[in-house]
């Protein structure tokens, strides 16, 4: 008697456990290429929980993990818009296992405001999500100002610039309107550094023989049809 008592109480417990965590699927568009994809708890939509994946152009997943209760857990992978592996990062462990050597045709530029020798060691900065996905936030953040809407986006660039300061923090964020074929900008929008999420603050710092150093970081972006900014 007592063992199916027992039975019956864990079973409840299962069936209760169960219900708690039921989920439902939501998609958020990030950019016009990108289309996050996750689940909420069914009695808490601000509640991630499960299978977190962005997908590019609908076949392409450049981010997938794991959320538990609203928290990134475990092995995350992040790619570029071919599928080539970019970075695995481990949540849990709070540690980057992967970072995938960066070569000239990078829409991205590092720069640190000092004299360099031959013999120093430098390191540039890494943003968890990979050099692409983790850095469409201060894309898609961008729109472009007004009196500037009716722009002709087949002359114009955008170069987002970030400064990250030696304790890896986001200290500027500033996007630079520049007509094609001209190196100064005919506009420049200072961003706002109080960011949606809080993550995008973070960064792991530049360093210059073993010491962390600001540096900052150039992303050259072209200017889509809703006046945001994307990159390749």
């Amino acid at each position: 008697m007592l063992k199916h008592c027992l039975l019956f109480i864990t079973a409840a417990f299962c069936i209760n456990v169960s219900m708690a965590q039921e989920t439902v699927e939501l998609r958020y568009k990030l950019s016009n290429n990108v289309t996050e994809v996750f689940h909420v708890l069914k009695n808490s939509v601000n509640t991630r929980q499960g299978l977190f994946q962005a997908i590019y152009k609908k076949k392409v997943p450049v981010a997938s993990g794991m959320f538990d209760n609203d928290k990134k857990t475990g092995l995350w992978r992040f790619t570029d818009p071919n599928g080539q592996v970019l970075q695995t990062y481990d949540y849990s462990q709070k540690k980057v296992y992967f970072e995938a050597p960066e070569d000239t045709s990078s829409p991205l530029r590092y720069y640190v405001d000092l004299e360099l020798k031959p013999t120093d060691k430098v390191t540039k900065p890494v943003k968890i999500g990979g050099r692409y996905y983790g850095y469409l936030p201060y894309l898609t953040l961008f729109t472009l100002p007004t009196g500037y809407k009716e722009i002709d986006r087949g002359i114009v660039d955008a170069v987002v610039v970030l400064l990250i300061s030696p304790f890896g923090r986001l200290a500027d964020y500033k996007v630079n309107l520049i007509a094609k074929g001209l190196s100064e900008p005919f506009k420049t929008v200072n961003m706002n550094i109080n960011l949606p999420d809080p993550a995008d603050l973070v960064f792991t710092p530049a360093t210059l023989n073993g010491e962390p150093v600001a540096c900052r970081i150039t992303i050259k972006c072209s200017v889509d049809s809703k006046g945001h900014l994307d990159f390749e």
